[in-house]
């Protein structure tokens, strides 16, 4: 039963009650007078709009995301004859010595058992974010699966590190979701990082944008706890000049950057790739 019901039948009990009795000052009285003369339980019938709507949305979400993203690659691929490509890629591609790639779906994948055997210093993370619009302007293609927000919230973050560091790469439409999940996850936002996306010749590499050309990617960088052992402070730069590579690949820069601030550390990357790999770092995603 809902809430408009629940409301509805309480009011019109009252209401024959009323009818039957009275005060000693000869007016009826109920216990919904005063909400429905000040507009709130008008209020409360929109916010149970609002509500039921957003559940629907989500559960569409959710069901888009069971669909199988494995096909709908192998489907593109096919169209665009590149899936011989690809795999080419795949026989040629060597990981590093001391790399730990995990190729599983992060939303799936057994966190607990992961933050038994170790507790990391450092967290990096490419969330595959939901753009504002299904059909982006941006004139590039979108060749991964993106994430409803909600699902990016109930990644175990907080269990896998108690002191350290989190890196967390942005688009423009979602600093403020990046900062609420830095707050839900028990970190503080200490600093920022831009890479400057260059091409081969060094100059600015500009990409599509809605209002302005983007030629730049930011990486929020918060903090929890005490500083891990072997923090070093005042390193590097919080600006990056790269040569921008394949589509959602980072600059190499930024992991040795993070290698020079907590050396020798425990190091962790979700929503991990192939071409990202790297020795000593534990890397979960499902297109390792």
């Amino acid at each position: 039963m809902t809430l408009s019901d629940e409301v509805a039948m309480s009011d019109s009990g009252n209401d024959s009650e009323s009818g039957n009795s009275s005060s000693p000052g000869g007016n009826a009285s109920s216990p919904f007078a005063s909400l429905t003369a000040g507009g709130r339980l008008a209020k409360l019938l929109a916010r149970e709009k609002e509500l039921i709507a957003t559940l629907e949305q989500l559960a569409r979400d959710i069901e888009q995301l069971e669909k199988a993203p494995e096909q709908d690659e192998n489907k593109l691929g096919a169209e665009d004859g590149e899936g011989d490509e690809e795999a080419d890629d795949l026989e040629e591609f060597e990981a590093p010595e001391w790399c730990v790639p995990i190729k599983a779906n992060v939303m799936t994948y057994d966190w607990d058992s992961l933050a038994a055997e170790c507790q990391f210093d450092v967290i990096l993370m490419d969330p595959p974010w939901q753009l504002a619009t299904h059909a982006p302007t941006r004139g590039v293609a979108i060749a991964y699966q993106q994430l409803p927000d909600i699902c990016i919230e109930e990644l175990p973050v907080p269990k896998l590190s108690s002191n350290g560091f989190i890196f967390i790469w942005v688009i423009n439409n979602k600093y403020a979701k990046a900062f609420d999940l830095m707050r839900r996850w028990g970190y503080s936002y200490v600093d920022d990082i831009t890479w400057v996306k260059q091409t081969v010749n060094r100059r600015m590499a500009k990409g599509h944008g809605y209002y302005l050309q983007h030629a730049k990617e930011t990486c929020l960088v918060g903090k929890k706890g005490h500083d891990p052992p072997g923090c070093r402070h005042s390193i590097g730069s919080d600006v990056i000049f790269s040569e921008r590579r394949g589509q959602s690949q980072k600059p190499e820069e930024l992991y040795e950057l993070i290698e020079e601030l907590v050396p020798n550390g425990r190091y962790l990357e979700i929503f991990g790739r192939k071409n990202n790999l790297r020795d000593y770092w534990v890397t979960v995603g499902n297109e390792l």
